[in-house]
């Protein structure tokens, strides 16, 4: 159940994502995470297990968490640039709170991602999930060419308050389909 409220709360951000830099040129092509569904099969030893698409090959993991709790992208290939600006995204998005911290899939498909918050209850999280990690990612993302595109401001220590979207901030708002009402 953590795992399906985890893959589809990312997939909504990855929506408002998409929807940002589809508005804005030479953004190009964005990562789609995919539904996770809980599937209950009553007559099982296991009642409960998960399902999604077949992403139609092996998973290549683009951004991960490394076993001594580093974040990490995988290459500097456009999808691994773009997820590693999708967690830019999030992270300013979310005022520092959540951050999308691992990434994986075949082509432009995402699965398997995982959070880092400081907000307890997320999600039904009982305790805060990696905290560490926003603060690492804060003061190690290096922005890249799409944070620059997105406009994208470069990353402070979290400060929590309320959420907004990045590009609220930004001076030329007209890309944001917030605003295109």
């Amino acid at each position: 159940l953590q795992e399906c409220k985890i893959q589809n709360s990312s997939r909504e951000y990855c929506k408002i994502f998409a929807a940002e830099a589809r508005a804005v040129p030479d953004f190009g092509a964005v990562p789609e995470i995919v539904p996770l569904y809980l599937i209950y099969r009553p007559a099982n030893n296991i009642p409960y297990a998960t399902m999604e698409e077949d992403l139609g090959g092996p998973c290549e993991q683009y951004c991960v968490t490394e076993r001594d709790g580093s974040l990490v992208a995988r290459g500097t290939s456009e999808i691994v640039l773009k997820c590693c600006t999708f967690q830019h995204w999030v992270y300013q998005w979310t005022n520092g709170n959540i951050l999308v911290t691992d990434m994986e899939g075949v082509g432009w498909k995402m699965t398997n991602v995982r959070i880092a918050t400081n907000l307890k209850g997320y999600q039904g999280l009982k305790e805060s999930c990696f905290p560490s990690l926003l603060e690492q990612f804060a003061s190690a993302h290096q922005c890249n060419r799409y944070c620059s595109i997105l406009g994208l401001k470069t990353l402070e220590p979290p400060k929590p308050k309320g959420s907004k979207s990045p590009s609220m901030g930004r001076k030329s708002a007209q890309s944001s389909p917030q605003l295109q009402k």
